[in-house]
Order: C-alpha cells, then sequence, then structure tokens
C-alpha cells in the first residue's frame, strides 16, 4: 500500500471513530434527558398523593450521624458472571426491580427528633461504569435521592449500600433480585420460562425487629474497654485496596476441622494470629486484639426482615506472651464467640440499646442533641475493636440462574479506628475471604493468606491494583 494509501486509510478510521464517539455521546446525553424528564414528572406526581413514609430501625439511627466522606458506612456486594454486562439491559433491569422493593425506594429525610425515611419516587439511580474506588459516601443529592448506587466493570455488577437501609442479607436479597432480573432480559429463553416476578425466596419484609423482639430492663453488654489499634501509613485520600483470596471450601472445612472449630472461627482466628505475628513487639499485653464479629440474627428470632437486624460480638485474645501458636490462639477465639452466640445474650445486647430508642424522655429530646450524645458514644465504642470480620454467609442462586453465575465478593468501608477489615462469602464450593484497607501496606494480608497455604490451603489471589505484591 502506497503512503497516500496508508494515509487515506487512516483519516477514514479516524473519522468512523470520531462518528462512534459523537453516537456514544449522543445516546448518552438522550438517556440523561429522559431521565431527567421522569425525574420532573414524578416531581410532579408526589405532590398530588400521599408519600409512604418509614421509621429507621435501632441500628440504622447511628449512621446518617456519623457518616461522611472519611467514613461512608458503605458496603458493596458483587456478582461476577459468566458474560460482560451491558449497561442499557443493567440500567432496565434496576428500572423494573426498584419499585418492587419499598425498602430500596427510599430517601433520607432529617425531623424534629429523629432521622426518617421518605417513599423516593424517582427514576432509579443511573448505572454507571466504575472508574472510582469503591465504597464511597453516596451523596443523595446527585443520586436522585437514593441511598444506593449500581455499577459494573466487565463481567462484575457491583451494588453498594448506604447501611442506614439494610444490612448485607438485605443488601444480596436486593442484588439476586436485580441480577435475575437483567439474566432475563439479557436471555430471551429465561424470561420466557420465568417472566418478571420475583423468586420466591426473596423477602419484601419490613419489620423491626429490633423492636419486635427486644426485652425491658436488658443491662448494657456493650464492650468498651479500649482495644489495641493497628497503626499504619494510610494510603493517599480517597484511595481503597482491596485483597481477596479465593478458597475451596471443603479444604477450609478439613483444616477447621483439626482444631474442631467452624470455618468462621477459623479465619477469625487466622487474622487475629496474623496481627498477633505482625505486631508481637509493638503491643501491650494489657491491651487485646479484639475483632468484631457481625451475628445475623434472623436464624434466632425467625425473622425475614430486609431491615438491619444484626448485632456485634467480640473474639478477644490478650497477647500476654510472645510464643502463643496458631491453635492456642483458635481456641481462646472459640471460647469468647461461644461464650456470647446464644439467643438470650444477644437478645440482652441489643435490648439495651433498643430501651434506649423506645424511652419516653428520650424520644422528645431534639435531633441536635441526639446526634452529639451519639456521636460522643460511637467514639468511645469504635476504640474498643482493632477490626471487623463480617460473614455474608453460603449464598444461593436459584437453579435457572446458576449456569450464567460465576462467583460472589464483598467488603466493607472503613470505620473509626479500624483501617482495616475481613469480609467472608462463598458460592459454588469457593470461599472468598476479602480484605479492605486504606494502609499502604499489606503484611498482615500477607501473612494470613501466607498461614493458610501452610494449613494446606490452595489459595489465589487477587486484588484491585493498589497492592503489587
Amino acid at each position: 500500500m502506497s503512503k497516500k494509501d496508508q494515509k487515506e486509510t487512516r483519516a477514514i478510521e479516524e473519522q468512523l471513530a470520531s462518528g462512534t464517539k459523537k453516537a456514544q455521546k449522543d445516546r448518552e446525553k438522550q438517556i440523561y434527558q429522559e431521565e431527567l424528564a421522569r425525574c420532573k414528572e414524578a416531581d410532579r406526581k408526589r405532590k398530588t398523593r400521599l408519600i409512604r413514609w418509614d421509621k429507621l430501625d435501632n441500628t440504622a439511627h447511628l449512621f446518617p450521624v456519623i457518616a461522611g466522606e472519611s467514613m461512608s458506612n458503605v458496603y458493596r456486594i458483587s456478582v461476577i458472571l459468566k458474560e460482560e454486562v451491558q449497561r442499557d439491559i443493567l440500567q432496565e433491569a434496576l428500572n423494573l426491580v426498584l419499585p418492587k422493593f419499598d425498602g430500596f425506594n427510599l430517601r433520607l429525610r432529617t425531623g424534629l427528633f429523629w432521622y426518617y425515611f421518605e417513599e423516593n419516587g424517582k427514576p432509579a439511580p443511573r448505572v454507571k461504569e466504575e472508574r472510582q474506588f469503591p465504597c464511597r459516601f453516596i451523596e443523595q443529592s446527585r443520586n436522585h435521592s437514593y441511598l444506593f448506587r449500581v455499577t459494573y466493570y466487565g463481567c462484575r455488577i457491583n451494588l453498594e449500600v448506604f447501611h442506614v437501609l439494610t444490612d448485607g442479607m438485605g443488601g444480596l436479597n436486593f442484588l439476586r433480585e436485580l441480577t435475575y432480573q437483567y439474566l432475563r432480559l439479557a436471555h430471551k429463553e429465561l424470561r420466557e420460562l420465568h417472566g418478571d416476578t420475583l423468586s420466591q425466596d426473596t423477602s419484601l419484609n419490613r419489620e423491626d425487629s429490633f423492636v419486635k423482639n427486644f426485652r425491658k430492663k436488658a443491662k448494657n453488654s456493650y464492650q468498651s474497654k479500649r482495644a489495641f489499634l493497628i497503626r499504619q501509613e494510610t494510603l493517599p485520600k480517597g484511595e481503597f485496596g482491596v485483597i481477596s483470596g479465593l478458597m475451596p471450601v471443603e479444604q477450609l472445612k478439613e483444616a477447621a476441622h483439626k482444631y474442631d472449630a467452624s470455618i468462621n472461627e477459623y479465619l477469625v482466628a487466622n487474622f487475629v494470629y496474623s496481627t498477633y505475628q505482625v505486631y508481637l513487639h509493638k503491643m501491650s499485653k494489657d491491651v487485646p486484639i479484639r475483632v468484631a464479629v457481625p451475628v445475623n440474627l434472623r436464624p434466632f428470632f425467625d425473622s425475614v426482615t430486609t431491615k438491619n437486624f444484626f448485632i456485634m460480638v467480640s473474639a478477644e485474645f490478650y497477647p500476654d506472651r510472645e510464643d502463643y501458636t496458631f491453635q492456642e490462639i483458635l481456641q481462646k477465639v472459640k471460647e469468647s464467640l461461644h461464650s456470647q452466640i446464644s439467643k438470650e445474650h444477644l437478645e440482652q445486647i441489643f435490648s439495651y440499646s433498643v430501651g434506649g430508642q423506645t424511652n419516653l424522655f428520650a424520644r422528645a429530646v431534639p435531633l441536635g442533641i441526639k446526634n452529639a450524645y451519639m456521636k460522643a458514644i460511637y467514639k468511645k465504642s469504635a476504640m474498643a475493636n482493632t477490626t471487623t470480620v463480617t460473614n455474608i454467609g453460603n449464598i444461593q442462586v436459584d437453579e435457572a440462574y446458576r449456569p450464567y453465575v460465576e462467583s460472589f465478593r464483598a467488603f466493607i468501608a472503613m470505620s473509626q479506628g479500624q483501617s482495616l477489615k475481613g469480609t467472608i462469602c462463598s458460592y459454588g464450593g469457593k470461599l472468598v475471604f476479602t480484605f479492605s484497607s486504606i494502609f499502604q501496606e499489606n503484611s498482615i494480608q500477607r501473612k494470613f493468606f501466607k498461614h493458610m497455604a501452610e494449613e494446606g490451603i490452595d489459595v489465589q489471589i487477587e486484588t484491585n491494583g493498589v497492592y503489587y505484591e
């Protein structure tokens, strides 16, 4: 090909590329204008009808008080499909599913005495390709007033939720239905077989199970003694590091069984052991490593609510010697958790908090004073834990959709005093332990997975690119 022909070919290619980009921008502008028009129409209709409102559950009252750019109180659950995600189909799926979930179709309002939820009614927030770090603070004013966001990247659909709406079980409940709807739109044969109805296993229950199950005159059982806090140089502002280890569930069961422990106890103990090993000569024997472990209360109280319904217990270990073995630490973690996880004790923990919420005097205190009090209490309690390890559990998917679903991931944002956290979820025989962190170093993470490998467990590591070691 002559130089003249090559030049003409490049000119044609550039012209075509320019035309494609222009068409894409025009399409995005059209979508935005359509959504803006729907917003205006929704606002007009809202003025002519009664707006549904709802109370926050007992746990949720804290989150609006402490949330901000530096502590978002946002968690993420992701599903990884076996195909590339198409934005327009995902947006259509969200548009169809959101009106069916009263618990997500909400905005947060500030009252004289309490925060409260109000029916949103606006079009669903815009689905976007992920281009920023995860678990950022959700600004209602930039998100059609919603308290969650949906993004995608490659084969992955991400749901990020402000904890005021619901806990991980409620978020998973919504993500599954969003995924089912997406797959039905993407695969005609699924829609013909299953229509657009919700799965029979999907709950829409919105009871406040805290209030329903609390008992009066409960004693304060919250931990407030200061714990060992991990101190390291942090990443530049806004950055967020993620490291996940994928492990076969059967191998984990065998490893945990050797110590007569559950998988959850085994993994929490490994976190404690890894922290102990890394900071052996930097901690006081009188200050414990304490791991907050959220407990899903639904099985204990026969609840299917999609509001928050969990409570924190703590795995505690005092580093009063320099030669503790993993087995010894695991035994102490087991004893610590077993002493707290009973229906009676869990009921006592949350009943104390609910009792304060239902107190007539407390209810009459203006919101500003309540907020100042809750901030002070939170600041004290936040120093009582070294980290948090939460377990979403074994995720189930309806049989018809399993051929399209590869796996799940989950992790949580940082909180005061806790700049490194762990999240567990499993699906299809694979368990994923994910560290989320704003620390520059990853010494605890490397120690954790190295020990898993030494225990005979095959570990496959993934990161979001912040850590390259």
